[in-house]
């Protein structure tokens, strides 16, 4: 039995971080699925690393553009996207069955420019939704001011929404009151599912390089701690939110709660533990996306133990401590959100560039070999 599937049995569904055709065609997905890895998520990012891959595309995006020589970068790159997405989602469709929709998803994000744009992103979702076409979806949202009701407005109308980009507390209560009071607006909840996703070793990145430049002992003996700190009292935040009359109203109606999700669980320094943001973060109605390096790790060196809730005094107090030392952790979550935003949209602009500068050579070399033709026919 996989470690993984032992987390699982302590209430923690692992998803994988990573999405890519060869992925999926060669096996490698359906492997993992049944080693237990239990939904998959994807960003911007994942998919310019897999679109930007030399030849793994270049038969589709060939025919694409046989077929339709005037299509945009935009549309190749959504077009490829989805039909990864759909691929997943098909090899996913025994869990999500099994799980009655708990479980099974796989995640596309809305055009990271929008993510200050509630029309926009609300048109998007509704769009991936219709394209896709499949039941295990979930469209990923950014937890912004203006993701906030166009989260309400796609969980009212029965779209499963993966909130991301969230990385502090006070951020994440105004997610979940976004949830409820989406569940509320619909008719059906039992058919809804969604997940805030809690970004972790990215905040410790952040707040180790202010602890490090002030240099006291103090302030060292904070480095590594924060993230996960900040992780565990946001979860301390959803227990208690999940027992309030208002969200035990909606928990009545049938829905499910609205998990956790820690992501940015790989660690960026190699003098850390590579399972650290997962070891220390299992507990029950909660799910940790894993990148593929980290999902290794933690196969060959995980340990199934519920942590979540385990010393939390400790990370009250180096969270107070961090106060103490003038760092505003509030104020570098914003900073990390704008961050986010515009990393996901320079990936977003890098991959239309990777397959621009690939349809101008798939196009010369199909109207070169056009030429050839002609002139190998001619009498």
């Amino acid at each position: 039995m996989s470690v993984i599937v032992e987390v699982f049995r302590k209430g923690q569904s692992i998803w994988l971080d990573f999405l890519s055709r060869p992925l999926v065609r060669d096996g490698g997905l359906r492997d993992l699925v049944e080693m237990g890895v239990r939904g998959v998520t994807s960003n911007p990012t994942i998919f310019h690393q897999a679109l930007g891959e030399e030849g793994a595309y270049d038969p589709d995006l060939r025919e694409m553009l046989r077929v339709d020589p005037g299509a945009r970068p935009e549309d190749l790159g959504r077009w490829l996207m989805v039909e990864d997405v759909q691929r997943a989602a098909d090899l996913l469709r025994g869990v999500y069955e099994q799980s009655r929709g708990r479980d099974g998803f796989v995640s596309l994000e809305v055009p990271p420019e929008l993510a200050y744009d509630t029309e926009g992103t609300v048109e998007a979702a509704r769009e991936l939704w219709r394209q896709v076409d499949r039941p295990n979806l979930m469209i990923k949202v950014p937890g912004t001011r203006e993701g906030l009701p166009a989260i309400v407005r796609l969980l009212a109308e029965g779209i499963h929404v993966n909130v991301t980009l969230l990385f502090s507390v006070r951020r994440y209560e105004e997610v979940a009151q976004a949830f409820l009071e989406g569940v509320a607006r619909n008719p059906r909840p039992e058919r809804l599912a969604s997940v805030a996703s809690f970004f972790v070793s990215r905040v410790d990145t952040k707040v180790d390089a202010r602890l490090e430049a002030l240099g006291t002992g103090e302030a060292r003996a904070l480095m590594g701690r924060i993230a996960i700190a900040n992780a565990k009292l946001a979860y301390q935040r959803y227990l208690a939110l999940k027992a309030t009359p208002a969200y035990q109203a909606q928990l009545e109606r049938g829905a499910a709660p609205q998990r956790l999700l820690w992501a940015s669980t790989g660690v960026k320094r190699a003098d850390r533990p590579p399972t650290l943001y997962v070891q220390e973060l299992i507990g029950p109605e909660t799910v940790a996306t894993l990148p593929p390096a980290t999902l290794d790790a933690f196969l060959a060196q995980g340990e199934a133990r519920e942590s979540l809730t385990a010393g939390l005094e400790a990370a009250r107090r180096d969270l107070e401590a961090l106060a103490v030392l003038g760092i505003d952790l509030e104020a570098l979550c914003a900073e990390l959100e704008r961050e986010g935003v515009e990393a996901f949209a320079a990936s977003w602009r890098a991959l239309h560039e990777v397959l621009d500068r690939r349809r101008e050579r798939f196009l010369a070399e199909a109207e070169q070999e056009a030429g050839d033709g002609e002139r190998e026919v001619a009498p």
